[in-house]
């Protein structure tokens, strides 16, 4: 009786610890990224209207209407996520936090379309004390930024390539086009590098220094390391970074 009582604890925490992982999945504000990303895509899709011929424009937006599909991202985001962080736990309790609301908010701010709009061509020099850029530095080190952006430019640059095999049948055979900007990463984590410090100081002005030095301490613990390799899996995923619009699965119904 007492083996039939521990069993059906068991039965019954499974549903609790499965929730750990969408409970991070909102708390740390993917769903809101996804769809400012959404939003972004729709503006760029927009701008692309006029400067394209009709078909090659049409192509264009239904290749990124399908790779970008929003139930389909989230739904591989999270998959990715469950495969590749052990335990989720130490994370949901940090982004449930009251710091770790603070960073979300701030993060979401930063990739509204109206923030984006306002700084498209670039962010004003940060001022700051010796001791916040130390931190800083610190942070940009810790955290996945720059692989992060380098994989949504790939992914959007993948529509493009996917359109052009598309247009030019046999031009790029097979998933050639996506092993070409595969090719293309490092120059373009370079290129967010560069500038990253003075980016996080603009994402994160409203952070003290000693709320910033708790977010370093945890992108710098094993929990915090553990996530954010997995967030970056989760990003790929989503965004179906080297993968040929055309092999993609459609999402499920109902998800």
């Amino acid at each position: 009786m007492r083996a039939l009582a521990l069993v059906f604890a068991l039965l019954l925490s499974l549903p609790a610890l499965a929730d750990d992982y969408l409970q991070l999945y909102q708390a740390a504000g993917w769903p809101q990224q996804r769809m400012h990303f959404s939003d972004a895509l729709q503006a760029a899709q927009e701008r692309y209207r006029s400067s394209l011929p009709p078909a090659v424009y049409q192509a264009l937006v239904d290749n990124s209407n399908q790779r970008f599909a929003p139930r389909a991202m989230d739904r591989r985001a999270q998959q990715s996520l469950r495969e590749s962080l052990a335990e989720p736990r130490p994370a949901l309790q940090f982004f449930q936090s009251a710091l770790g609301r603070k960073i979300i908010e701030a993060e979401l701010l930063a990739t509204r379309s109206d923030q984006l709009a306002r700084y498209a061509d670039g962010l004003p020099q940060g001022e700051a004390s010796a001791t916040r850029r130390l931190l800083i530095r610190h942070l940009a080190q810790a955290l996945p930024a720059k692989e992060a952006g380098a994989e949504v430019s790939l992914a959007l640059a993948g529509v493009a390539a996917d359109s052009l095999s598309q247009m030019l049948p046999g031009l790029l055979g097979g998933d050639s086009a996506q092993a070409l900007l595969n090719g293309q990463r490092q120059r373009l984590m370079e290129q967010i590098g560069a500038d990253l410090d003075n980016t996080l100081l603009h994402v994160y002005r409203q952070l003290s220094d000693p709320e910033l030095e708790e977010f370093v301490s945890f992108a710098q613990s094993d929990a915090g390391k553990a996530y954010y390799q997995a967030a970056l899996a989760a990003i790929r995923s989503g965004l179906a970074v080297g993968q040929s619009t055309a092999n993609l699965a459609p999402a499920p119904q109902g998800i």
